[in-house]
């Protein structure tokens, strides 16, 4: 009552500065504990990751897709910070990471990218239904939440990863209906919540990790391997495999139905039959124990095939005896005199009269013997031969480099017949215009001296082969060979799927692409001329109605194979791997190629044992996507082998050819 008035505000205000200030120093305090950050003013010893850190390791699993039909990717968007709007992806509502990526059933064609074991914060891998290719990555286990994945029906092949076991949150495991190959890998055993297994309709061999024994039943866990550990699995589908062995105890509740089409030795269901197993019948042999009277694993055999094996030894009998009989009397008939002599029968050549169309080449320039004569130093230059065809270097008034192919056939094997099948074939390979098919110049024919000859544009750096496997050091960089790699799948992709109707290469190989000065690629089918002038060529030919687009209806069986294109597919997976690993696919020094590279080809973790060592730097991202397309072009079965159309966008979409990495290759840019 004794202090002046004014003192009280003057009291107040003090008051709240202090106590400001302690609130402020308290809340210091509390974030520095929490380790939050507000408005990112602060920095934090160790942060957290938050949904900014999924953004890149979804763009890469976009950019593994190729095709999207669909177009359920169209908003995923790098200017977009925030992906939890983005089709497909659900996060959490505590710190906004992606938990859940559910796209199945969206026709998505393209590979699983190993960036997508940085999403740390999934928990529902869904892509279901669509067709990813190549093989699970590895880094996949490093989704330590993940409690559900699910990528049935799809194409993908090889090894399930062992580092699958690291999922130790995994309940729910789907990858029936793929392609996949190798045994289980025993790690399965230590995803001790899983429930749900189903890997049927693969091709998986081996045995089930599991106790050896089928008779062995033991309660206790530490007694248990492989999947009998597994107290929680419940919900098990092994069928149509090429498991063999024997199926373990503590499997014995499962539906048969789970375990048929396999290799089994000891199970109560249908089996496959013994020439689908092959190999893996033998491997569970060792686990089958045999009965007193050695009955035990013996396949019993069902009576139809018995009576169909009786029927055809019996037929099979009969038809020897009646050629048997036949022979005698035609034999007894020639001793008489009595036989018909025998006579000549006409060619089809002899029979018929093929016309020329004298307009066939009228489009194709037309050059004298004389001029090519003078181009080539009087035909003294070549540059390669065979019994078919000389090929000769020139080069013409005009400073073009030209390559000849001569063929080598004398002139009374060039009936009018071969004469059709030439032109026709000079028309077909003119048609072609792309920047990496050397363009044909024109054609000679000549009747005193007699010859026939094509004139190809002829690139003056070597052919690819030369470039990987002839010269010392390494010419080509990484990013080179990248480029070529790229503009050869574009130029098959014309050929193939451009071009109507389509062409094919008779022999596609290194050694048939050649460089120009700047290292652009250009192939040259000289193949197709050595085996235009080859003897069973010359000596057949066949008459169709309609000839399918041939004129004159004039059709022979090598033009079917020259029409393979998964042949050149497949040739352009051999490519690839020449590329990559700066090997020959045939060498005297070395391994066959395709032989040493499917062993690496199947683990990704090796994908970079197959690496040139003469590299100085490598893309591993692109790295991957090559070794995966390799895996599609060499499939044993040419039916399932992608076009090049989809082969041309896989790489197109998924190949760094920037120098931006390698100060090598800048330099290499800069002198080029």
């Amino acid at each position: 009552y004794h202090v002046n008035r004014p003192f009280f505000p003057l009291l107040r205000a003090k008051l709240t500065a202090t106590t400001m200030a302690r609130l402020l120093l308290l809340g210091f305090s509390l974030l520095l504990l929490t380790g939050l950050r507000p408005g990112r003013a602060f920095l934090v010893a160790d942060p957290q990751p938050d949904v900014s850190d999924d953004v890149p390791a979804l763009l890469a699993f976009k950019k593994a897709i190729y095709d999207d039909p669909l177009a359920r990717l169209s908003d995923w968007n790098s200017s977009d910070p925030d992906p939890c709007l983005w089709f497909g992806v659900t996060c959490s509502d505590f710190d906004a990471r992606v938990v859940t990526l559910d796209l199945s059933n969206s026709s998505l064609v393209g590979f699983l990218a190993p960036r997508i074991g940085s999403l740390t914060s999934l928990q529902k891998l869904i892509l279901d239904h669509n067709a990813f290719t190549g093989s699970i990555p590895r880094e996949i286990g490093k989704l330590k939440n993940l409690t559900v994945l699910n990528l049935s029906t799809n194409l993908l092949q090889g090894p399930i990863p062992s580092e699958t076991g690291d999922m130790q949150n995994i309940s729910t495991i789907d990858l029936h209906a793929n392609r996949l190959s190798g045994a289980l890998p025993p790690e399965l055993g230590k995803l001790t919540n899983l429930k749900e297994l189903r890997l049927s309709n693969n091709s998986l061999t081996g045995t089930i990790p599991g106790s050896n024994s089928s008779t062995m039943v033991s309660t206790k866990k530490e007694d248990q391997v492989g999947l009998c550990q597994l107290a929680q699995l419940t919900d098990i589908d092994l069928s149509n495999n090429l498991l063999a062995g024997s199926i373990p105890a503590c499997l014995n509740h499962i539906q048969r139905s789970r375990m048929a089409g396999n290799c089994f030795q000891n199970n109560d269901t249908m089996n496959r039959a013994d020439w689908q197993c092959g190999n893996s019948t033998d491997a569970g042999k060792d686990n089958n124990s045999i009965g007193e009277d050695g009955q035990r694993g013996r396949v019993i055999q069902p009576l139809w095939l018995l009576i169909v094996e009786v029927v055809t030894g019996v037929s099979v009998l009969s038809i020897l005896t009646l050629c048997a009989i036949a022979g005698l009397r035609r034999r007894k008939d020639r001793s008489s005199g009595r036989g018909v002599p025998w006579t000549r029968a006409l060619s089809w050549k002899e029979n018929n009269v093929i016309s020329i169309d004298d307009d066939l080449l009228a489009n194709v320039p037309k050059i004298s013997r004389q001029e090519l004569a003078e181009a080539c130093e009087d035909f003294s230059n070549i540059i390669g031969s065979s019994h078919e065809t000389v090929v000769y270097k020139g080069t013409m008034k005009d400073g073009r480099e030209i390559a000849v192919v001569s063929m080598s056939a004398p002139v009374h094997y060039w009936t009018n017949y071969v004469e059709l099948y030439f032109q026709k074939e000079v028309v077909e390979v003119a048609r072609l215009s792309h920047e990496n098919a050397a363009k044909m110049v024109g054609y000679c024919k000549s009747s005193d001296p007699f010859s026939r000859m094509v004139v190809f544009e002829y690139p003056p750096n070597g052919t690819l082969y030369e470039h990987l496997h002839d010269v010392e050091g390494c010419q080509l960089s990484w990013p080179r060979r990248m480029k070529i790699a790229l503009s050869i799948a574009r130029v098959l992709r014309y050929l193939h799927t451009e071009l109507q109707p389509p062409f094919a290469m008779a022999a596609l190989a290194s050694s048939s692409i050649y460089l120009t000065e700047d290292f652009s690629p250009k192939i040259i089918d000289f193949e197709r001329w050595r085996g235009l002038v080859g003897k069973p060529l010359l000596s057949s030919g066949c008459v169709v109605n309609g000839g399918g687009g041939h004129s004159n209806g004039v059709v022979d069986s090598r033009h079917v194979r020259f029409m393979d294109v998964q042949a050149n597919t497949f040739a352009f997976g051999v490519i690839l791997l020449e590329l990559i690993s700066g090997r020959a696919s045939l060498s005297k020094d070395t391994d066959d190629l395709l032989e040493w590279a499917r062993k690496h080809l199947e683990q990704p973790g090796e994908f970079g044992k197959l690496v040139d060592p003469k590299l100085k730097s490598v893309g591993q991202e692109s790295l991957g996507i090559i070794c995966n397309v390799v895996n599609l072009c060499i499939d044993a079965e040419p039916s399932r082998r992608p076009s090049m159309n989809m082969i041309g966008a896989i790489l197109e979409e998924g190949v760094d050819t920037s120098v931006r990495d390698s100060s090598l290759a800048w330099a290499e840019a800069a002198i080029s």
